[in-house]
């Protein structure tokens, strides 16, 4: 498996080489001032936190569905209390948004990753892992793929979740939302580490979290709200799905390496767990 983990990363990462686009260009800075800087041309993007304020950007353009890739390093050492955050967003009190979040941890504990997906404004589908790198060291590469069918995570090309289309059974999906991708860089010290328990060091502040290589393989949505052409020529996550082999790789890091997963979760849903627990393995 590890030998599978390095290939697919090698191969995202030269995937993403060869069209990432220039953070002057995708992006504005959305709040943190000169603690959101772009750097080398446009081709990074740090964001930092201190006691004062966070930082974050947004993209300038809006879209309905696509595959949308971003290398991330996490803030190193003591990072508990931050949370770093690379996900897709519409506006609104019934918003539809699909979220990695990555909780810091105190020293030598690992990052969790928080992924969820709220569709006309309710979530509440969360599922949390430990990653099996350390991605403080070097940049690691994070998908969101969203087509009408499924939402795939992915990371460094493996997929690690999968969130099917049940509408037919009631089961609200985002569709018909155009989304901006997000990120940011914040304090949570309120609940992110070991449930509000470890609070952030200021000590350490400055935190910092590096961005690079953004692509999205994307339909950009105009002005007049309808589908206009997609980013990139490479269509294939419209119809994208998750095959044998992926359905083995979703196993091994949801035995070996996640640690939350609301369809298990009994006791939060004391009248029965949500209908999409039971049609798919693979939420």
């Amino acid at each position: 498996m590890a030998f599978y983990a390095i290939a697919l990363a090698t191969i995202s990462c030269l995937i993403v080489a060869a069209s990432a686009g220039s953070f002057y260009d995708e992006m504005d800075i959305t709040f943190g001032g000169e603690r959101a800087k772009i750097l080398n041309g446009g081709q990074d993007l740090s964001l930092s936190l201190d006691q004062y304020s966070g930082s974050g950007f947004q993209s300038k353009n809006e879209y309905l569905f696509g595959r949308f890739d971003m290398q991330l390093k996490f803030v190193p050492g003591n990072s508990a209390g931050t949370v770093t955050t690379f996900y897709l967003s519409s506006q609104g009190a019934g918003h539809d948004e699909i979220d990695f979040e990555f909780l810091g941890n105190s020293t030598g504990n690992p990052y969790t990753i928080h992924t969820n997906v709220f569709s006309q404004g309710k979530g509440d589908k969360e599922q949390q892992f430990h990653l099996w790198f350390d991605p403080t060291t070097a940049f690691h590469t994070y998908t969101i793929l969203w087509n009408s069918q499924r939402i795939i995570f992915l990371i460094d090309n493996i997929p690690v979740r999968v969130f099917n289309n049940h509408e037919a059974a009631g089961i609200p999906f985002p569709k018909s939302q155009p989304m901006r991708v997000y990120a940011s860089l914040w304090n949570a010290d309120d609940w992110a580490t070991q449930g509000g328990r470890v609070k952030t060091d200021w000590k350490n502040a400055p935190f910092t979290a590096n961005y690079r290589k953004f692509i999205a393989n994307a339909d950009k949505v105009g002005p007049n709200s309808k589908s206009t052409t997609s980013v990139n020529d490479n269509q294939a996550w419209r119809t994208q799905g998750v095959d044998a082999a992926g359905r083995n790789r979703i196993r091994w890091v949801q035995n070996k390496h996640m640690i939350y997963n609301y369809c298990n979760d009994y006791a939060r849903f004391t009248n029965g767990l949500p209908v999409e627990c039971k049609r798919s393995r693979f939420l």
